[in-house]
């Protein structure tokens, strides 16, 4: 078969919806979604900007089991407000994530897939945004202890703002070659720091230093996979085998800082020089 082929063949993740990627990864049968459209949960704060809602507020909370085991899968919408978190958004996902929690602490098993579509907080929700974040953020922490929080991001919007800290303190961080990982987004670094510090337009230099394959490169993921539903499904079931890690990425302080010690803020950063220097701190 040749690569065309194959390329016509994949069934693309990317191209899914929030909730056909749930109900893809869930074993057959058994998707089940929870505050889904129907109960018309939608953010106040938009209507009164008078922007259009979306009765889900663009966040899919699907319960079911994967490779046979309880699992709640929640995922972002990127193509509602850029996947953006508000108040009810965020809620979503901390109350499934504390659901989970409490689920092992009864003595029922419950992992967690979060898909990362998102470009961080919701600035039409400001400080409720962030608070819903901070929110996921602890619910992550809390749930991890017991069965591991896997989060993915294939694409095509990326992970950035707070929510790509979220993505830190899963267990494991699944991407695409497509995907996007970054705190601040490129065209918040060129408005910051000027064209001369990140050109914006420049695409090969934006997924050279924070797409998939870079940040797996550099430690900072854990598997990049291509866009293939199959793929990413059995890499999803694979790292959820593995179980809780031993230490967590986010718990390795001392082993960023060395990395950071490393760092010349003088000459402009290259893909190259990124994985060197994280491959100093950590080995």
């Amino acid at each position: 078969m040749s690569d065309i082929d194959t390329l016509l063949a994949r069934d693309s993740f990317i191209e899914r919806g929030a909730r056909s990627r749930a109900r893809a990864l869930l074993d057959d049968g058994t998707f089940r979604e929870l505050v889904g459209p129907f109960e018309r949960v939608t953010s106040p704060w938009l209507a009164m900007q008078n922007l259009v809602t979306q009765s889900d507020d663009g966040v899919v909370v699907a319960k079911g089991r994967l490779d046979g085991q309880p699992t709640v899968v929640l995922a972002i919408e990127g193509a509602f407000q850029g996947g953006s978190m508000g108040e009810v958004g965020a809620a979503k996902i901390a109350g499934a994530l504390e659901l989970a929690a409490r689920d092992n602490r009864q003595g029922v098993p419950t992992q967690a897939v979060i898909l990362f579509e998102t470009g961080g907080v919701r600035l039409q929700e400001a400080n409720l945004g962030l608070a819903g974040i901070a929110e996921i953020q602890s619910a992550i922490v809390d749930l991890r202890r017991y069965r591991p929080v896997i989060g993915v991001s294939a694409g095509t919007v990326g992970c950035y703002g707070g929510m790509s800290i979220a993505a830190g303190l899963c267990s494991y961080l699944v991407l695409t070659r497509e995907a996007r990982l970054g705190l601040n987004g490129p065209q918040v670094i060129e408005q910051e720091a000027g064209v001369a510090e990140f050109d914006a337009r420049q695409r090969s230099l934006i997924w050279g230093l924070t797409g998939g394959e870079q940040r797996v490169a550099a430690r900072l993921a854990d598997a990049c996979v291509a866009d293939d539903t199959d793929a990413i499904r059995a890499t999803v079931a694979e790292l959820f085998r593995r179980g809780v890690p031993a230490v967590h990425r986010s718990d390795r302080i001392d082993d960023f800082l060395a990395c950071l010690a490393s760092v010349d803020a003088g000459p402009k950063a290259t893909p190259a020089a990124v994985r060197d220097i994280y491959s100093k701190g950590l080995a």
